[in-house]
């Protein structure tokens, strides 16, 4: 005899509203959740995550932002073919991020296939021509490319390759694809600095996200520094080579005549790398230079004093990804773009300008 486990809430919820689709009472679009608490006398915290639930399990398909869930037919419920999904990388470290391990967790839990390929974009120097092979190579059913250039993407969508951008230059292009809303968070960082005295504050970033020309949220920083009174100019996005000499070579550069008082950096590893440089050369922080990554980072828990940040939840992510995989693994066109909130964390590496306003 099999243990007694009696049902939680949410399981119970699950069950009466998947009943409901199954039997036919629920159809078309699903009732708001202000109407779902008021009908069936729970929580709203209980009936969003039931609704969650189904929504994983195929029961119910997201149909975007202020839009009503659509009602899965019940015949097509569980249909999914098994895809297999590689996962094309930006570059070596990606594979030690905590969201990527749980990315092919979550698209094995979900009955996919899942992997990561032999090579990453950055390896291929964004080589629209060696993407090609490798896709030709590895013969995955789709693929999910990390931070990649608007020409990989592009590459993609001509091939009719079925593909979701998890960030990258996806802006304008016809294929799925998620990412954090930093373009609200990096106004709000230069907003913060100019506040603290700062007038040189410099962006330096993949160059993905800055060529051929600026990305969304580059621009934004761009904008943001013209309205804080602060003319930028290529001094504040600089171009750089992208290797561990090419970072070290620009953060020599940017203090050898004109000092950033303010340095923003893009992915955690650029900012332990430029942070370790500048301790070399005796450059203090926050004394000296205010340090902001713009991603979270697992080690940040560990850092004394704290790091300013920019934070994301990786659970709309991945979600979000996953829920293409099941939409392409029955046969469902999927090119949704969505969004992930994003908020600026203030940290013990940000202070006030050392010179004043210049």
């Amino acid at each position: 005899m099999r243990p007694f486990r009696p049902r939680s809430n949410i399981e119970q919820l699950v069950a009466h509203l998947r009943g409901e689709i199954l039997e036919g009472h629920l159809s078309g679009a699903m009732p708001g959740v202000s109407r779902l608490v008021e009908g069936l006398g729970v929580g709203t915290k209980t009936v969003l995550a039931a609704v969650e639930e189904l929504e994983r399990d195929g029961y119910l398909e997201d149909q975007g932002p202020r839009r009503p869930r659509r009602i899965v037919a019940p015949e097509t419920v569980g249909k999914t073919h098994t895809l297999r999904i590689a996962i094309l990388h930006h570059e070596p470290l990606a594979l030690a991020l905590g969201y990527m391990i749980e990315l092919q967790h979550v698209l094995e839990q979900a009955g996919h296939d899942a992997f990561f390929t032999g090579k990453c974009l950055i390896e291929m120097k964004m080589d629209v021509g060696r993407v090609g092979q490798l896709v030709r190579q590895t013969g995955a059913d789709a693929w999910v490319i990390q931070s990649a250039s608007s020409e990989v993407l592009e590459w993609f969508v001509n091939a009719g390759v079925p593909a979701f951008a998890l960030f990258g230059r996806r802006q304008g292009l016809s294929m799925a694809g998620t990412g954090p809303d930093k373009v609200r968070t990096y106004r709000d960082v230069v907003r913060r600095m100019a506040a603290l005295g700062h007038r040189r504050i410099v962006l330096l970033t993949l160059k993905a996200r800055r060529l051929p020309e600026p990305g969304v949220s580059e621009l934004a920083f761009l904008e943001e520094l013209a309205a804080q009174g602060i003319p930028p100019s290529s001094y504040n996005l600089p171009d750089w080579e992208e290797n561990p000499e090419g970072i070290r070579k620009m953060v020599d550069s940017l203090f050898r005549v004109t000092p950033p008082t303010a340095l923003l950096l893009d992915e955690a590893y650029l900012f332990h790398a430029v942070k370790h440089h500048l301790s070399q050369r005796g450059i203090r922080v926050p004394k000296d230079v205010s340090l902001i990554c713009t991603d979270p980072d697992r080690t940040f828990s560990w850092c004394q004093p704290s790091i300013a940040h920019i934070t994301w939840e990786s659970g709309p992510v991945l979600r979000r990804v996953q829920q293409w995989a099941t939409n392409v693994g029955r046969g469902r066109k999927d090119l949704r773009q969505t969004l992930a909130a994003a908020e600026f964390v203030e940290g013990g590496t940000i202070g006030p300008a050392k010179d004043g306003p210049v």
